[in-house]
């Protein structure tokens, strides 16, 4: 399939083309955001500029809700709505041109990987957590605040309130457990130590299961814009219309059902694998503080309740596993536990009490 195929059947129509004074421009101040952000990821300032450079760029008229540039590995180019003033260009090109920088392609030119996406002859892997995980390292080199928002029902804080908000506050969390680094370098270097690190804590059936569940919520989100822009070509509204709004009331509830399983799933297999790992009275507090902390990064549903009573029956059993450890009891307990130590049982028994009251107050709010 050509590239002018592919744009038409997007809805992309080229209007002009940046000229070279403005793509210089873009690469110099990108390759020197992205050098700051990531020192340690062995970017040359000169050489991502020379690469930037070379990308192709454009003005186009593009179909309602869709993004407002795009990354085109084709022909190396990026496509810009018409409609973003001149002096935002740098902030919409940063996505595309970290797509740019992970595209990995086979002898024939086929894409066969970017990031955390791999693309094999009959399926695409991964596209909505390499979507999530690009929007959040944009993000972060922008500098965008953490807001709240409310997507389909659900109340969460994100760093990417209008670009996948959802798949990125998904993919925060695994961050989290990871370490940013760690999704962020796998991200702009094409590689799989992020999926080899979560599977490691989870397993890798638990990874497979969190990346398909991202790529659904985005492939729902996708057909809602294509619905809505089909209902806004139809003047009168009828029963066909009808029909398309109850399905995309179908797509909602179905986009909220994905992410909350898939939220509940990164919290129990994380942390149950991350108990049972628990040796001596360090683990404990660090578990404890992981698993509390976790509660600022979780997505709210009216009536959710699910970290809550499962944090309250982790202290309970993390409170017996203390016991275990001072009775030494536990077969790997490494010290003697002191008169002092025990202060820690009665902060777990506060803060179960705590969290509790916050999760009431939530819910009632």
């Amino acid at each position: 399939m050509s590239v002018e195929t592919d744009l038409k059947k997007d809805g992309i129509e080229v209007i002009e083309s940046l000229d070279t004074l403005k793509i210089n421009s873009i690469a110099k101040n990108l390759s020197q955001k992205i050098c700051d952000a990531f020192p340690d990821y062995g970017f040359n300032q000169n050489e991502l500029f020379i690469q930037l450079s070379r990308l192709n760029m454009y003005r186009a008229k593009m179909p309602e809700g869709m993004a407002e540039a795009n990354y085109f590995y084709k022909n190396t180019s990026i496509y810009f709505n018409e409609h973003i003033a001149n002096e935002d260009l740098e902030e919409f090109a940063i996505h595309e041109c970290i797509h740019y920088l992970q595209e990995v392609k086979d002898k024939r030119n086929y894409l066969i990987r970017m990031g955390l996406c791999d693309y094999t002859e009959f399926k695409i892997y991964g596209l909505g957590l390499n979507e999530a995980a690009v929007q959040l390292i944009s993000s972060k080199i922008n500098g965008i605040p953490k807001e709240y928002v409310k997507y389909f029902g659900i109340s969460f804080e994100t760093t990417s309130p209008s670009y996948y908000p959802l798949e990125c506050c998904l993919v925060n969390q695994l961050a989290y457990l990871t370490g940013e680094d760690v999704l962020f370098e796998s991200t702009m270097k094409s590689n799989d130590n992020f999926k080899n690190t979560f599977s490691s804590l989870t397993s890798p059936k638990v990874f497979m299961a969190i990346q398909n569940a991202i790529d659904d919520i985005l492939y729902h989100e996708e057909e809602i814009i294509k619905i809505n822009n089909k209902i806004a070509q139809i003047d009168d509204r009828n029963k066909k219309v009808d029909g398309m709004i109850e399905k995309i009331d179908e797509l909602k509830h179905e986009i909220t059902l994905t992410f909350m399983r898939t939220q509940n799933l990164i919290i129990s297999s994380y942390f149950n694998s991350a108990f049972d790992a628990i040796s001596d009275l360090e683990g404990i507090e660090k578990y404890r503080k992981k698993l509390y902390t976790f509660k600022d990064l979780i997505g709210y549903t009216e009536g959710y309740t699910f970290f809550n009573d499962y944090y309250v029956s982790k202290m309970e059993e993390l409170e017996h596993k203390y016991n275990l450890i001072e009775n030494g009891e536990y077969e790997t307990a490494l010290k003697v536990i002191t008169k002092k130590d025990n202060v820690f049982l009665r902060v777990m028994k506060a803060l179960k009490k705590i969290i509790s009251g916050n999760a009431t107050e939530e819910e009632k709010n």
